[in-house]
């Protein structure tokens, strides 16, 4: 299993080693040793172009999962899941609203991006939405045992 981390972004500090090893333990958790996932540090801005580019929406938004394609022909050992792009501006004001911390807010954005990766869609059913609200809780759970996110949170 490979998570690539990178923190484009300089005005909220984090450890980028603690998130790649939690993004581990989700994929772990997810019973998806052999697969990688990159994940992207970026400011309101990037993502905002981000989300116009690639879904028509001129606004910057918390996260964006951007899959890949399987090898089709099965010649590598493991499989690339996709890209998931966090903007840490909006997930500072939204850890206070969810009454988390900004690495549980990094976290809970990080599982929404790679359940999406993996092939789940909120948005395709109100079923589909509740199973990936679960499927979060705890995945979030066995990172942060005893710890909910409260408030505003849809996730």
């Amino acid at each position: 299993m490979t998570v690539l981390l990178r923190n484009e972004q300089r005005k909220h500090k984090v450890n980028s080693r603690v998130l790649k090893a939690r993004a581990q333990k989700i994929l772990d958790d997810l019973h998806c040793p052999d697969d990688e996932v990159s994940i992207l540090l970026v400011n309101d801005a990037k993502i905002r172009k981000l989300n116009a580019r690639y879904r028509n929406i001129d606004s910057a938004t918390d996260v964006l999962s951007f899959p890949q394609e399987d090898d089709p022909a099965g010649e590598m050992d493991f499989r690339l899941l996709g890209d998931v792009v966090v903007s840490l501006e909006t997930a500072r004001p939204q850890a206070k609203e969810h009454r988390l911390s900004l690495e549980e807010e990094l976290i809970l954005l990080i599982i929404h991006g790679i359940l999406h990766l993996s092939g789940m869609d909120h948005e395709r059913s109100a079923q589909e939405a509740r199973r990936m609200r679960q499927k979060t809780a705890r995945l979030f759970g066995n990172i942060f045992p005893g710890r909910k996110p409260g408030g505003t949170c849809a996730y």
